[in-house]
């Protein structure tokens, strides 16, 4: 009896997921249509109660947000989906007609990692897709083959999205977490935007970098004593920023003040852990 072969099928890899929340049917359409064309997954809501809901329901790998949509206005869903641990991480692209620096502000506020105006070109949102897909796509390190990135007070966890700032846990969003590493590799050096927004966010927009501006400002909140009157996190006028980290009896004759300073201004802190030697353990 001759045995019979089945034949082996391969299954087709993955596309990637995008979330686009629009309420113009007509833009709807167009952007979702070339997203399809050009290879990615995309459901669409037009409201932002639907699109909170397909957001858990999907866990999409992108989320496309205009700002002014019905029932639930597109600052607020951001807000929610960040607020909501199964939602928190997912990369958002806000797409609005609202071009004012105040409203890019309001935005990236909200928890939003790029932003978009219309009318805006097809292929740039193509682009800005697949950076934020990359970052995104970052897999964790193993708690065995952990990268630390150190300098004096400093020490960044990649696979916690981490760092450890004079002993004090601080989380960090995926983006702060780059922009930090980004500052860190050229410590004592000024960094232009052109180079910051091509490392972190993987395209060069035209002469605009509010998005770095409001970035940095979160970092500041976070690891400055007093971020109105930075002394780590520098800005360079006309020249981009700089990180300059102390080091030595600089570092220690500052520590307890700056872990005062922190300690008391947010729930993102926690002691650091060190290891027998006095070294910062890794996990």
């Amino acid at each position: 009896m001759r045995q019979q072969c089945g034949t082996i099928r391969h299954r087709p890899p993955m596309k990637p997921c995008i979330l686009l929340i629009e309420d113009d049917s007509d833009m709807r359409e167009l952007v979702a249509g070339h997203l399809e064309h050009g290879g990615f997954e995309v459901h669409r809501a037009d409201d932002g109660i639907k699109g909170q809901a397909l957001a858990l329901q999907y866990s999409p790998d992108v989320i496309l947000l205009d700002l002014m949509l019905p029932k639930v206005d597109g600052l607020t869903l951001c807000q929610r989906l960040r607020r909501d641990e199964r939602t928190a991480k997912i990369p958002i692209l806000m797409l609005t007609a609202l071009g004012d620096t105040k409203d890019k502000v309001s935005g990236f506020n909200s928890g939003a990692d790029d932003y978009l105006t219309k009318p805006f070109d097809l292929e740039e949102l193509t682009v800005r897709v697949k950076a934020l897909l990359r970052r995104s796509d970052r897999a964790p390190l193993s708690t065995t083959q952990t990268e630390i990135l150190s300098y004096g007070c400093l020490t960044l966890v990649p696979e916690r999205f981490e760092a450890v700032w004079f002993d004090l846990a601080v989380r960090l969003t995926h983006l702060e977490f780059e922009l930090l590493h980004c500052l860190l590799q050229r410590h004592g050096q000024t960094v232009a935007p052109s180079l910051i927004l091509k490392e972190v966010w993987g395209y060069e927009p035209d002469d605009d970098i509010e998005t770095i501006r409001v970035h940095v400002r979160h970092l500041r909140t976070k690891l400055e004593p007093d971020p109105r009157k930075p002394r780590f996190i520098k800005t360079v006028y006309g020249a981009g920023y700089c990180l300059e980290l102390p080091a030595g009896d600089e570092a220690s004759n500052l520590a307890s003040h700056v872990r005062e300073a922190l300690a008391t201004r947010g729930s993102d802190r926690s002691p650091g852990r060190r290891s027998g030697s006095g070294r910062l353990a890794s996990a």
